[in-house]
C-alpha cells in the first residue's frame, strides 16, 4: 500500500548529487525500519540503503557504498537519501519503503517482500 511520499528526484549530470526525501505518516514512521529500492530499465528491483527504526545502523549495497548517505529525521518524520558523484548507472526509479516489524536498532534487510509499506517511486536519471 502506497503511504509513503518520496521527493527529490530529477536529473543530473554524472558526478553530481542529488537528494531523495520521504515522508511518512507518524504512526508508520516511528515504528519502521526504513529503506530505499531502486529499478532500472530492464533489470530487478534491487536494495540500495537501509537505517534502522532509531537510526543508529545503516547498510549500504555495494554499489552505493561511500557514494550515498541515508539518514533520518525524527521530528519530520523523514528519511533522505543524499546521492553523491552520480553514475548513469545509477539511473533508476527509486522507491522508499518501511518495515513495521523490526525493533529498534534492527537494520532492515534487503529482501523487498518484507516491507509493508512503499511509496509511488520517483525517477532519478544519470547523463553522461
Amino acid at each position: 500500500q502506497v503511504q509513503l511520499v518520496e521527493s527529490g528526484g530529477g536529473l543530473v549530470q554524472a558526478g553530481g548529487s542529488l537528494r531523495l526525501s520521504c515522508s511518512a505518516p507518524g504512526r508508520i514512521y516511528n515504528r519502521a525500519g526504513m529503506s530505499w529500492f531502486r529499478q532500472a530499465p530492464g533489470k530487478e528491483r534491487e536494495f540500495v540503503a537501509g537505517i534502522s527504526r532509531g537510526g543508529r545502523s545503516t547498510d549500504y549495497a555495494d554499489s552505493v557504498k561511500d557514494r550515498f548517505t541515508i539518514s533520518r529525521d525524527h521530528a519530520k518524520n523523514t528519511m533522505y537519501l543524499q546521492m553523491s558523484d552520480l553514475k548513469p548507472e545509477d539511473t533508476a526509479v527509486y522507491w522508499c519503503a518501511a518495515d513495521t516489524s523490526l525493533i529498534l536498532h534492527t537494520i532492515p534487510g534487503t529482501d523487498s517482500r518484507k516491507y509493508e509499506y512503499w511509496g509511488q517511486g520517483i525517477q532519478v536519471t544519470v547523463s553522461s
